[in-house]
C-alpha cells in the first residue's frame, strides 16, 4: 500500500474508533435517567454519575499523548480500547450508586482515545492538510449523537442494563478492526531519549494555558451538554426519553461531524478567526438560551395584564443546533493553533490541552446539577457557561485583538 494509502486508512479507522469511544464515553447521559430514577439521585448526584467517566478520560489524556509520541499511535489505541471491554461489559451488573461511579472510572478509559487519534492522525499528513485530517478524526464526537439514537431504543425495548452489554461487544469489533487496518511508521516517533519532564515543560507556556481556556468551552461545554441535555428536554419540556435523545442530537451531531469542515476554514482562513468567530456566536446563543421561562405582569389602563417570555422546544433546539456546529468548529480551530504551533509536540500538547477540555466537560454536568439543586432554574446551567464563554473572550482579546490593526492599510486579514 501506498504512504498516501496508507494515511488514508489510519484516518478513516481512527476516526471509526474515536466515534466508538466516544458513543461509550457518553453512556449515562441516556442509561443516567433510567438509573437515576431507580436510585432516586438529585440532580447534583446525577450530574457526578454522567461526569465520573468524563473525569478518567480526561486524567489520561496526557501521559497517553506522550505514550502516543513516544511508542505510536497504533499500539496505545489498541491497547486501550481492549483496556475498557471488561469494565463496559460488568456496568450491567452495577446496582448500587458506588458501583456505578467506581465502574465508570474505568469506562471513562475510552474518552483518552482523543490525545491518541489526533497525533497518530496528524502526523500522517502535511501541515498543510492537517487541521483538516484533524477534523475528520474529531469528527468522531458524533458518537455523542449515536449514543442517543441507538442507546435509547435499546432502554425501551430491553431496559438499560442491555445498552453496556451491546456497547461492550461494539468496543471489541472496532479493537480488531483498528488493528488490521491501522499501520504504524517508525518516523512519526519523537526520539526516544525525550524525558518525560522535557515534554512537560510545555506547560510553562502561557500558550498552552490559553489554549486550554477556549476547549474547555468548545469541548468541556459539548461533552458536558451532551451529557445534561436528554434530561434537560425530559424535565422542562416534558419529552419521553425517545424524543428527547432525538432532539438533544440535533446539538450533539453537527457538533461532532462539522468539527472536519472547522477543521478545513482553520487550515484555509487561520485558527484565530475561526476561534474568534466562534466566541461570539457561543456568547450568543448562551445569552438566550440562559433566560428561564418567567411570567411578568404589567399594569395596564384595562388593568394588570400578565405576560409569558420562554423559548419553545423548537426555538431551544435551533439555538441548540446553532451552539452545536460553533463548537465543532471552535474543537477545530483550537486543535489547528496547536499543530501550528508545536509541530513537533502535537501529543503531548493535545494531551494537556485536551485534559483540559475533558475536566471541563468532568466538572460543568457536577455544576449543572448543583445550581439546579440550589436555584431550581434549569437555564442556571446556560448562565454558567455563558461566564465562561466571557473569559475566554476577554482573554482572546487581551493576547490577540487588542495590537491589531483591525482596519487601514497594514490590517491582516480577519474575517471569514
Amino acid at each position: 500500500m501506498t504512504k498516501k494509502g496508507q494515511a488514508l486508512s489510519v484516518l478513516m479507522v481512527s476516526t471509526l474508533a474515536f466515534t466508538v469511544c466516544f458513543m461509550v464515553w457518553m453512556m449515562f447521559g441516556v442509561i443516567g435517567i433510567p438509573i437515576k430514577k431507580t436510585l432516586g439521585l438529585n440532580a447534583t448526584e446525577f450530574g457526578l454519575l454522567t461526569a465520573t467517566p468524563v473525569l478518567t478520560g480526561s486524567l489520561i489524556r496526557v501521559p497517553l499523548g506522550i505514550w502516543t509520541d513516544k511508542y505510536g499511535g497504533r499500539i496505545v489505541m489498541a491497547l486501550l480500547m481492549a483496556a475498557t471491554v471488561p469494565a463496559i461489559w460488568l456496568m450491567s451488573y452495577a446496582t448500587l450508586y458506588w458501583h456505578f461511579l467506581v465502574i465508570g472510572l474505568f469506562v471513562g478509559l475510552a474518552g483518552g482515545s482523543f490525545s491518541v487519534g489526533t497525533p497518530y492522525v496528524a502526523r500522517w499528513f502535511p501541515k498543510s492538510q492537517q487541521g483538516f485530517a484533524m477534523g475528520i478524526y474529531g469528527a468522531g464526537n458524533s458518537g455523542a449523537a449515536v449514543n442517543k439514537f441507538l442507546a435509547p431504543a435499546l432502554v425501551v425495548a430491553f431496559g438499560w442494563t442491555l445498552v453496556p452489554q451491546v456497547y461492550a461487544g461494539i468496543m471489541l469489533g472496532t479493537v480488531v478492526l483498528f488493528w488490521f487496518f491501522s499501520h504504524s511508521d517508525p518516523a512519526h516517533l519523537v526520539p526516544s531519549h525525550t524525558r518525560f519532564s522535557d515534554q512537560l515543560k510545555s506547560l510553562k507556556d502561557p500558550r498552552v494555558l490559553k489554549y486550554c481556556q477556549y476547549y474547555s468551552i468548545v469541548f468541556g461545554g459539548y461533552v458536558a451538554l451532551s451529557l445534561w441535555m436528554v434530561q434537560y428536554y425530559v424535565g422542562e419540556f416534558g419529552l419521553d426519553i425517545r424524543a428527547a435523545a432525538v432532539l438533544a442530537a440535533c446539538f450533539s451531531l453537527p457538533g461532532g461531524v462539522l468539527r472536519a469542515v472547522g477543521g478545513w476554514m482553520s487550515d484555509k482562513w487561520g485558527a484565530h478567526s475561526v476561534t474568534w468567530w466562534v466566541l461570539w456566536v457561543s456568547w450568543v446563543c448562551l445569552f438566550l438560551l440562559s433566560y428561564p421561562q418567567f411570567d411578568f405582569t404589567v399594569a395596564t389602563v384595562n388593568g394588570p395584564k400578565t405576560f409569558h417570555i420562554g423559548l419553545n422546544v423548537y426555538l431551544f433546539t435551533a439555538l441548540m443546533f446553532i451552539l452545536g456546529i460553533a463548537f465543532a468548529f471552535g474543537k477545530a480551530s483550537v486543535f489547528k493553533y496547536i499543530s501550528d504551533d508545536y509541530p513537533t509536540n502535537i501529543g503531548t500538547i493535545s494531551g494537556i490541552v485536551g485534559l483540559a477540555g475533558g475536566l471541563g466537560g468532568f466538572v460543568l454536568p457536577i455544576m449543572f446539577g448543583a445550581l439546579l439543586d440550589l436555584t431550581g432554574i434549569r437555564s442556571s446551567a446556560f448562565m454558567l457557561m455563558y461566564g465562561v464563554v466571557w473569559v475566554s473572550l476577554i482573554w482572546m482579546f487581551w493576547t490577540e485583538v487588542r495590537g491589531r490593526e483591525l482596519m487601514g492599510h497594514n490590517a491582516k486579514p480577519f474575517a471569514l
